[in-house]
């Protein structure tokens, strides 16, 4: 079996439903003929044509529009917006029509469609190319949020939100598109929503996070594991709807909990989690909860993006704080 990058996996994913479904199709910016900004739609037209890969012009109002079209009519359109940070046109589609359709028919129709786009920083891109705004997306009703952290995880939450009847936002994570490889077995086996994955086990802290900030976090278990900590990592994956109960099962087990995400901290997911296991949970806390977060600012360029995002040296400093907690 190939390794694949997360990018490469994406394509594959495609490539599987748009070969084993006919009312697949793709749609966006530069997606035929280029491929895409990132390649991850390469290949795609020469194999399945213009008919089913289809350049649009530079407007996200209209391709969410064209989507939900498509959708309606009995496709199941997988539309690319370039940045997550020229999202925002798209989100009057999304929020007053993708997300009614089935509620307004009364089930007589539903909106099949994925809108994916690049998310986070950690690539030093212009400005508006490393946004991380997920939780704008959680708060609606009917949208179903995902977040890849691995090539594999990318394959199979990506086929399963191509097979949802509703709408689906599937945010990839810009910096981990071709920073690790991982073995990907191309067999069309979908992975399931609405569930945390438990990357590693440990009876001392919780980490709970998503995305690109997998990779610290995992990282920071494993030097804390060096001092005698033993951290149960927790892949969020699907934001909206949120397991919760993964979460909770293992603050019960743990009494401690650490959340790490690159948004910024006010009105983050993170804030979400830490109510919810407070409403819930609050008796198995043995201290209070971390957040481990981006700053409350634009996302700064260049030099100072570094500085922006969570890393290993800030994560453990909260698990240290929350196990010193008396």
């Amino acid at each position: 079996m190939p390794e694949l990058t997360l990018i490469e996996a994406v394509n594959r994913a495609l490539v599987h439903e748009m070969a084993a479904d006919p009312s697949v199709v793709v749609l966006g910016e530069d997606v035929g003929v280029n491929g895409g900004v990132f390649r991850a739609t390469a290949g795609l037209a020469q194999r399945f044509g213009a008919e089913r890969v289809l350049d649009t012009p530079l407007s996200e109002t209209l391709i969410a529009g064209m989507a939900i079209g498509m959708a309606a009519e009995g496709l199941r359109p997988v539309a690319e917006i370039q940045f997550m940070g020229f999202i925002y046109p798209a989100l009057d589609q999304l929020l007053n029509h993708a997300t009614r359709l089935r509620n307004r028919t009364r089930g007589r129709l539903t909106c099949p469609l994925v809108l994916r786009t690049p998310h986070g920083g950690g690539i030093h891109a212009p400005e508006h190319h490393s946004e991380s705004t997920e939780a704008l997306f959680t708060h609606i009703p009917g949208l179903r949020v995902l977040i890849p952290s691995s090539p594999a995880r990318a394959y199979g939450l990506l086929l399963a939100a191509i097979r949802d009847p509703d709408p689906v936002l599937f945010l990839e994570p810009t910096r981990l598109y071709r920073m690790v490889r991982e073995v990907v077995e191309d067999d069309g086996s979908a992975l399931p929503l609405d569930t945390c994955f438990v990357l590693r086990e440990g009876p001392d802290v919780t980490l709970v996070s998503w995305g690109a900030m997998l990779h610290e976090t995992l990282a920071a278990a494993d030097a804390l594991s060096e001092h005698g900590i033993g951290c149960e990592v927790i892949d969020v994956a699907t934001l909206k709807p949120l397991d919760i109960d993964t979460i909770l099962g293992s603050v019960m087990k743990t009494g401690r909990l650490v959340i790490i995400h690159e948004a910024g901290r006010s009105g983050g997911l993170g804030a979400e989690i830490a109510a919810q296991i407070g409403e819930r949970g609050l008796l198995s806390l043995q201290a209070p909860i971390e957040r481990v977060t981006g700053y409350d600012t634009i996302m700064p360029l260049y030099r100072l993006e570094k500085a922006y995002l969570p890393d290993v040296a800030r994560i453990a400093a909260a698990v240290k704080k929350t196990l010193e907690f008396q």
